[in-house]
């Protein structure tokens, strides 16, 4: 789950950090499938659909090559309740294995609004092992609305800087208008560039889309790895379709029955601790600029925010830094403790007067290219998507008393993360979904993933997750960061490569260091 400070501004996380900081024919099955496995359009792939979806499961898919990887464009309904009017296009990557895979994964990296295509294209080293690579067809996804997919289309490449470096104060009458003005104009656009796909971009969609994605992809039952928000969207799959759930890694559990202000809660106490265990860690090496013990360490950071909420800085090209555009670069390095030497020297910078590389990684998580221009619409995404899965608070005084409950959870970041319902009170669509417990009775076990020192999707989301799915099995890594497959220990590679690979369930409640 992708973290977004609210008002005082949204601004793109990163659903997996360590990505970001490391560096119409004729249908036919990916290369290298064995010959006696279904194929796309086989009665055993597509299984028993509704007449008037069939022919979304049984489309001709063109797979092109594009580099290395295999690319096309596959056709979903705009609207399930009404599949014969207008249709929209998914954009697909397939990154094939050697020799003859056992199947096909689909891989979800989180968000929402992340995209899929891109971490096959770019990251899939640092997200999946060799192993499993070498086994399985991994096929990665734009889901509806992002992306390269028919997309969410809201602001310019200006309007959306500018939009960054908004600041209100909400807990007065005049930041509450000033707040509630802005997040109606995004809305505006959102409605006047988008049209009807803004109303049918929630997760139930997403996830009927990838039972069509399986059955074109050959595979019987859907085998998939999903990170963060990525957890959800697999669970909901699983509600939907248990009797087609395959092999399932639900990494970095999402609670599904968490409401969105207990989301926001929970991650700015897991962010919260994630501080001060970073802060711990710095002050125990030579260069770090925040002496003291904890407490006063954090209380530097706290500090510096106010400081520049004070007045922003200058980056060396000119931009102004803003305090909402400098919290969301500091939370970036905080999703993998592999980068917080980065998150040091970007505060020592600060600290002397110097935000450009602060301002570089609040870049990074918003997508942003040098040129100005943004290569995704992860932002406007995340809001459209949770607009529609999440009924919001929008009472203006609860949210002010939420408000003070996410300070008194984060004195450090509390402040920047309430009043979240005003994106959506103001949102031309209602929402579609409700939180509640996912069972998913009848499904194949399925693997839940959990950090303990996970700030994003707190440790406790999985074990609910866990705990929920009839089948749920849990498997715990003690570290910290978000996500643990592809960054965690070999204990963590190698017991989803053995589920994934040879079916082995790992014994429930097993730990990993």
């Amino acid at each position: 789950m992708t973290f977004y400070p609210r008002f005082r501004r949204r601004a793109a996380g990163a659903a997996l950090a360590v990505a970001l900081l490391a560096s119409a024919g004729c249908a036919v099955a990916p290369a290298g499938s064995p010959g006696n496995a279904p194929r796309p359009g086989d009665p055993a792939a597509v299984g028993d659909v509704p007449d008037e979806l069939r022919d979304y499961y049984t489309q001709d898919v063109d797979w092109t090559d594009c580099g290395e990887f295999r690319c096309a464009t596959v056709e979903v309904p705009l609207s399930y309740d009404e599949p014969d009017g207008e249709r929209i296009d998914l954009s697909v990557i397939m990154a094939e294995a050697d020799g003859s895979p056992r199947g096909t994964i689909l891989i979800n990296p989180g968000g929402p609004g992340g995209s899929g295509y891109t971490t096959v294209e770019e990251t899939l080293e640092q997200v999946t092992t060799d192993r499993l690579r070498g086994e399985y067809n991994i096929l990665g996804f734009d889901p509806r609305g992002v992306g390269r997919s028919t997309p969410i289309e809201c602001l310019t490449d200006e309007e959306m800087d500018e939009a960054r470096a908004e600041s209100f104060d909400p807990d007065t009458e005049e930041g509450l208008a000033a707040a509630q003005a802005s997040a109606a104009e995004l809305a505006a656009k959102c409605a006047e560039n988008t049209g009807a796909l803004l109303g049918h971009v929630d997760t139930g969609s997403a996830a009927r889309d990838m039972d069509i994605l399986r059955a074109l992809a050959g595979d019987p039952e859907l085998n998939y790895l999903g990170f963060s928000y990525g957890t959800f969207l697999g669970a909901t799959y699983a509600e939907l379709f248990p009797e087609r759930v395959g092999r399932l890694v639900l990494d970095a559990g999402l609670d599904p029955a968490a409401s969105n202000e207990e989301i926001t809660l929970g991650q700015a106490a897991g962010f919260e601790q994630a501080i001060r265990t970073y802060v711990a860690d710095c002050q125990t090496g030579s260069g770090c600029p925040l002496p003291g013990d904890v407490d006063d360490g954090v209380q530097t950071l706290a500090d510096l925010f106010a400081k520049i909420e004070a007045s922003p800085l200058t980056a060396g090209d000119g931009r102004t830094v803003t305090a909402s555009m400098f919290v969301s670069g500091f939370i970036l390095p905080l999703y993998n403790d592999a980068n917080w030497p980065v998150l040091t020297q970007a505060l020592s910078d600060a600290l002397d007067g110097n935000p450009d590389l602060m301002l570089y990684l609040s870049d990074l998580s918003a997508d942003r290219n040098e040129d100005g221009s943004y290569e995704t619409n992860s932002t406007v995404a995340f809001n459209a998507i949770n607009c529609l899965d999440y009924p919001m608070e929008t009472d203006p005084e609860q949210m002010r008393e939420d408000a003070r409950e996410l300070e008194k959870a984060s004195p450090t970041l509390g402040s920047y993360l309430g009043y979240g319902g005003l994106t959506c009170a103001a949102w031309p669509h209602e929402p579609v979904g409700t939180p509640h417990e996912i069972n998913a009775e009848g499904a194949a076990p399925i693997l839940v993933v959990g950090t303990t020192g996970d700030p994003a999707t707190p440790y406790e989301w999985s074990v609910a997750l866990a705990e929920q799915l009839d089948s749920g099995v849990l498997l715990t890594w003690e570290g910290e960061g978000h996500t643990a497959y592809g960054r965690g220990s070999d204990c963590i590679a190698d017991a989803v490569d053995d589920y994934f690979i040879d079916g082995t369930v790992p014994e429930d409640g097993m730990v990993c260091r």
